[in-house]
């Protein structure tokens, strides 16, 4: 490709809303342009690179023996309500009607669609187990797009979906699968990737592993350890302490002016946090038990120990609310609670949903609120004092906290990108929709499910925050939209043209600058485009027979080539570097 007829161009600065490095150098670079919210443009540059990357997911899972489809985009609204997500997943999930007044919705994953394609095609034991997936446009109208191609509204992913006779069947897919995302991301460049125990969410199932990109710019809390144990905050667990309490004392009510939070309590008595039990109030939409069409508003009450704090995704999947908010001081009063001095005794909970974190079943004497204006209890004890309500860990793991794995040492925290994720969906799909199979005995029964899933367009983002510095991009050979940049700095490109002709016909990918601009130019737009091998021809270099031979990504490091040892120089370092 010559660059004097390049579609895209280059920007010496990028606009302020480009809020990371590597975000603004691709839109420097020229691969990608905001066209609207969460939304772009993947120019000619971008889809090379693109490309690079679904090939090598393609290899990867075709080696496991997945076929490949294309689901539509576009999917009837009554695939979706066969599921139930249509009426479960809010305002994300785009809905509309089409000319004929039918029902319709923006695919934001394909469940669905997988789940219609097989139960027209697996009808018997014997076309089992199976793989399908797809590289298809997905649409999730997201509240809060941010940082280019890491949270955007329409997207590229890859979609995996395995259909099995039993649960065994499926884990050897899902093993299959969670080797598969390590070596993907590994020929990616993305080698700071981990996998953590995560939470299903809409997408249904039991057990579910993240692969996270290890980055600030991450949105997702990992909490790990040292012995290997991984998750993410919203599903981590840890070692909850004792509060140091050991007999059960008498329950007093005292005055507590002005002690409306949990450190002004303990300053207030002169106790610790892990003596106290908080209120926390949130309130919950959930689906009606009598139509699931429809969905109903409930008060949710969580009691947990004034050292901890509640993890929300816990706490929802907890109650299977459908989406949380915190609670009107209005809800919380109809229910005869004080905001500030709230605890359960005392208080009218027929109308709302009650959880109690174990560290409050498990821990002694601790001064729950009184249900009137500064006052509190002190001494309260779950049973003896108070009961009732759902006991779950509901609580969040922070660092430091104890490991559960090897409960012995502290955890860490970190922020992680999600780039991939793997679900043992089980039948939750192929029941509701009616995915059945006839086994070796003649029986009916549900196939079993797994779905597998790697964001595109984000490993793109991730591999350029990952791959730049200062002056541009430096991409690995494995996904750079061309092999070699080749510069010319002289007037008469007549060896030049002729350099890039014998790359080119050697199978070597070269981007040809050839512009009439000035060396300044050029070599900044060689960095800053960021192809693993520049290659520079000079006057000097002509009359020597010589070309400079810089590595972009190995500190710059430059050699001097022969021109007749040129093609072979390169073809060796393009495959010491795949």
């Amino acid at each position: 490709m010559r660059l004097s007829q390049s579609f895209s161009r280059t920007l010496r600065d990028a606009p302020l809303s480009a809020e990371s490095r590597g975000y603004a150098m691709l839109l420097r670079a020229g691969y990608i342009k905001q066209v609207g919210t969460g939304i772009f443009d993947l120019l000619p540059f971008g889809v090379k690179t693109v490309r690079k990357i679904e090939n090598i997911i393609r290899s990867e899972l075709n080696a496991i023996g997945g076929q490949e489809v294309l689901f539509p985009v576009v999917n009837p609204a009554d695939l979706w309500k066969e599921s139930g997500r249509y009426y479960s997943i809010g305002s994300e999930l785009t809905r509309f009607s089409d000319r004929a007044d039918r029902d319709m919705v923006l695919a934001m994953t394909h469940e669905e669609c997988a789940t219609d394609a097989a139960r027209f095609e697996l009808d018997s034991y014997k076309k089992l187990p199976c793989m399908i997936y797809q590289i298809q446009t997905k649409w999730r109208d997201d509240p809060r797009p941010r940082a280019g191609l890491i949270r955007v509204r329409e997207f590229t992913m890859k979609d995996g979906y395995s259909f099995d006779k039993d649960d065994e069947g499926m884990k050897k897919q899902y093993e299959a699968h969670y080797k598969a995302y390590f070596r993907i991301f590994n020929r990616l460049g993305l080698k700071n990737v981990i996998s953590v125990l995560s939470d299903s969410g809409m997408m249904g199932g039991k057990v579910s592993h993240e692969y996270m990109y290890l980055s600030p710019l991450g949105e997702d809390t990992i909490i790990h350890h040292e012995c290997g144990y991984t998750a993410n905050k919203q599903v981590a667990t840890f070692v909850k302490t004792s509060n140091g309490q050991n007999e059960e004392k008498d329950m007093e009510c005292v005055h507590t002016p002005g002690a409306a939070t949990i450190d002004e309590l303990c300053a207030f008595l002169n106790i610790k946090p892990n003596q106290t039990a908080k209120a926390v109030f949130l309130f919950g939409e959930f689906e009606d038990d009598k139509d699931s069409t429809k969905h109903i508003g409930k008060l949710v009450v969580a009691i947990i120990r004034g050292d901890y704090d509640v993890e929300e995704n816990k706490l929802a999947n907890t109650v299977k609310a459908l989406s949380l908010r915190p609670a009107t001081e209005e809800e919380i009063t109809a229910c005869k609670m004080v905001p500030g001095f709230a605890s359960p005794i005392g208080a009218d909970l027929t109308n709302a949903i009650l959880v109690v974190d174990d560290s409050v079943r498990d821990s002694k004497n601790l001064v729950a609120g009184a249900n009137k204006k500064e006052y509190h209890y002190i001494n309260t004890n779950y049973k003896r004092d108070w009961d009732g309500g759902i006991v779950a860990d509901i609580a969040s793991a922070k660092q430091g906290y104890i490991c559960p794995k090897c409960k012995n040492g502290a955890i860490k925290a970190d922020r992680g990108i999600e780039v991939g994720n793997i679900f043992q969906l089980g039948t939750k799909y192929s029941e509701s929709m009616g995915l059945y199979f006839q086994n070796e005995n003649g029986e009916r029964k549900a196939v079993v499910m797994g779905c597998y899933g790697i964001g595109v367009g984000r490993a793109l983002g991730c591999i350029a925050e990952e791959y730049s510095d200062e002056k541009g991009l430096k991409l690995p050979m494995s996904v750079a939209p061309y092999d070699v940049h080749l510069v010319s700095l002289v007037k008469d490109n007549s060896v030049c043209d002729k350099l890039y002709e014998e790359l080119m016909e050697n199978g070597i990918d070269v981007l040809y600058d050839d512009r009439n601009e000035s060396a300044g130019i050029k070599f900044a737009d060689a960095e800053l485009i960021g192809c693993p091998v520049i290659i520079t021809v000079g006057n000097r270099g002509i009359k020597e027979g010589k070309a400079e031979v810089k590595f972009r990504n190995a500190l710059d490091e430059t050699q001097s080539v022969q021109f007749s040892q040129l093609k072979e120089y390169i073809k060796t370092a393009i495959k010491e570097r795949e």
